[in-house]
């Protein structure tokens, strides 16, 4: 997937790879390895691909994205019907899926969010559930009827939910290793056909799969195992429950592609900390969080189609609202008084012409009202981080919204984990003591004392164009002086262990003060110059990192026996699981520790893996590809579940949703 290239909608990919005959299927990865490789020129919306010296290849991007296959051309003699431009469609990072009613003009105005940690005061009337964007408490007599839930799914949404369902199971026979071009393009395929049934949230997940697949098979640093996994669990549990679903669990289940607003009133909001955003669809950012008075957060999102560059150049890029005009940088330490305000169910606060807003002052973290967010117990933060993400088959809506007036209220949805459309209840907003430093897989994490828990705080992004890493290494150097203490911002990450993504924290140097660790970034200078008071003194000695390795856990529940095999399933395809190896044994140790739900779902997977059947001529029959995907949702499921139970159990939790 080349960078370089504008985002393409899913349908143009499977329009364009359908179109090709049989033989240039076969040499379609080929082909994308080639254009992926080829130099690359923009200009404007325009973008040109030289495929040889002869031959070029163009994408006309509208506003950033290629939405039809008559918008890429090319120069061969095979033209329309040639490789290069279903090879071109498929390198391209995968265009988020929208509504074409609003997808974003190039220069809309960024997006508010609210999140209410308080209950939020019933809105009279509510808002139309039709997602037409009219202000529903207004007294205009346009205003739409609400729209009924339909008790049942259509026809036409079960055989989309079906077709989904194929083409995951599909591409997790395949793994993400032989998940070429041609099944990436189904389940594109697939993903259009449940949009246009009404399924939008499905939709947006198959999406999902296919990004990640390609990040895995390009080798991108950023890829994570985990988020194809979680993509290719919550497309299949999305597609098994949607055809027997009714009502509000329907509803829910379908998403919505466009959210409408209610008034809300004035707002005086004050700056928190601002984070990059850098997707691997293709997006990129800046989203600056702030809170109200009553300690609720919001949102202030500059996100568009862009690469490591526009993540890290929007921190100081200016963007309006209502009235007045800040930097990231500057708003997330300063304030906003907004008039006006428009609100969507979720709390995405509409930036539409009625929308007024002034600079106003900002506060430090230790003053009212941010002081009160890490006044709140870290257990029921805790709980409120693990209940925001309960169910598995929960996945964001697509987020395009409408303000009342018409206009887009913000950039459209985002990756899951790149902040863009997150709700902010998984954030975490702690006091810590520096202890150390411990080495994982991914990289070093800073160990810190969190309410006599050792906490493991991580890099919230690996992109080598953020500074996350880099900052973590310096302030790895202040974990030198053991009890060196800070105020920092994370965000919770599900494991066996208490950890978490750093995203801000205190100065060291001044405590009042805060540094945006993916956009700041620490100097040695910025270190005390002399030890904190909790800590002895080391005058003398240079700074050392002692790294700590803490005992394991005798009896640590082995889950991630199961888990290994699900993402091994995911990566390598139903092969790499077909093999005996020592799957009795790692099933016999998993029922040892009382985990014997997880044994059998272990010893399925495996069997179902190995299972091919012969016709009367001894030759491989078709793999049964439902079976194996059954199977591996059962055990995918079942993981995440105990997981989510175990890390309440680190943090001393209740792990049951309140």
């Amino acid at each position: 997937m080349s960078p370089l290239l504008p985002p393409v909608d899913p349908s143009v990919t499977a329009q364009l790879v359908a179109a090709l005959t049989p033989r240039l299927r076969k040499r379609l990865d080929a082909g994308v390895a080639k254009v992926a490789g080829r130099p690359v020129v923009r200009d404007g919306d325009l973008v040109r691909i030289a495929v040889d010296d002869d031959t070029d290849l163009e994408l006309h991007a509208p506003g950033g994205v290629v939405t039809s296959a008559e918008a890429i051309r090319c120069g061969c003699l095979l033209a329309p019907d040639c490789l290069h431009r279903a090879a071109a469609a498929s390198a391209a990072p995968v265009a988020e899926p929208t509504d074409t009613a609003i997808v974003e003009p190039p220069h809309a105005e960024p997006s508010v969010t609210e999140t209410p940690f308080t209950e939020r005061p019933q809105q009279a009337p509510p808002a139309s559930e039709s997602g037409s964007g009219s202000e529903s408490g207004s007294d205009s007599p346009h205003a739409p009827a609400p729209v009924p839930v339909p008790e049942s799914a259509t026809p036409a949404q079960r055989e989309a939910a079906a077709a989904l369902h194929d083409a995951a199971a599909a591409v997790l026979e395949a793994g993400a290793e032989g998940a070429g071009a041609v099944l990436q393009a189904e389940l594109l395929r697939a993903a259009h056909t449940a949009r246009l049934a009404g399924l939008p949230r499905a939709a947006g997940r198959a999406v999902a799969v296919v990004t990640a697949v390609r990040a895995a098979r390009d080798h991108d640093p950023a890829h994570r195992l985990s988020d194809l996994t979680a993509a290719l669990r919550d497309v299949l549990v999305l597609a098994h429950r949607l055809p027997a679903a009714t009502g509000p669990e329907l509803a829910e289940l379908r998403g919505r592609v466009r959210q409408p607003y209610t008034p809300d009133g004035s707002l005086r909001l004050y700056g928190l900390f601002a984070e990059p955003v850098l997707t691997a669809t293709g997006y990129a950012g800046t989203v600056t969080w702030t809170a109200d008075a009553a300690g609720r957060l919001h949102t202030v999102a500059d996100v568009a189609p862009g690469g490591a560059e526009r993540a890290t150049g929007s921190a100081d890029r200016a963007v309006r609202i209502g009235d007045t005009s800040l930097t990231p940088r500057e708003l997330s330490r300063a304030g906003l008084a907004v008039s006006g305000a428009t609100v969507s169910p979720t709390g995405r606060l509409g930036a539409g012409a009625g929308v007024r807003a002034v600079r106003a002052p900002g506060v430090s973290w230790h003053a009212e009202p941010l002081d009160r967010l890490w006044a709140v117990p870290v257990a029921e933060q805790i709980s409120r981080a693990l209940a925001s993400d309960l169910d598995v088959a929960k996945v964001y809506d697509t987020g395009a919204t409408k303000d009342p007036d018409g206009r887009n209220g913000g950039a459209g949805r985002h990756s899951r984990d790149s902040g863009g459309d997150r709700d902010g209840r998984d954030l975490l907003f702690l006091d810590v003591t520096l202890i150390g430093t411990v080495r994982e897989a991914a990289g070093e994490c800073l160990l810190a004392d969190c309410d006599g828990l050792t906490l493991r705080l991580a890099a919230a992004h690996d992109d080598p164009a953020l500074p996350h890493r880099e900052n973590l290494r310096i302030l790895a150097l202040l974990a030198s002086e053991r009890g060196a203490r800070l105020r920092v911002v994370a965000r919770l990450t599900p494991a066996p262990l208490p950890r978490a993504l750093l995203l801000a924290a205190s100065r060291p140097t001044d405590p009042a003060a805060h540094v945006d660790l993916g956009l700041d970034r620490l100097r040695r200078a910025d270190l005390p110059a002399t030890p904190t008071p909790d800590a002895p003194a080391t005058a003398g000695r240079s700074r050392t990192t002692p790294t700590v390795r803490p005992a394991a856990v005798a009896d640590e529940a082995p889950v991630h026996l199961l888990r290994r095999r699900v993402h091994q399933a995911a990566s390598g395809g139903r092969r790499v699981l077909a093999f005996s190896g020592s799957r009795g044994s790692e099933a016999a140790r998993l029922r040892r520790y009382g985990l014997g739900t997880a044994g059998e779902l272990l010893t399925a997977l495996h069997a179902t893996a190995a299972e091919r059947a012969r016709d009367p001529f001894g030759r491989l029959l078709p793999a049964d590809t439902g079976r194996f995907a059954a199977a591996w949702l059962g055990a995918a499921v079942y993981a995440e579940e105990v997981d989510r139970a175990l890390c309440a159990a680190a943090w001393g939790v209740d792990p049951s949703p309140s």
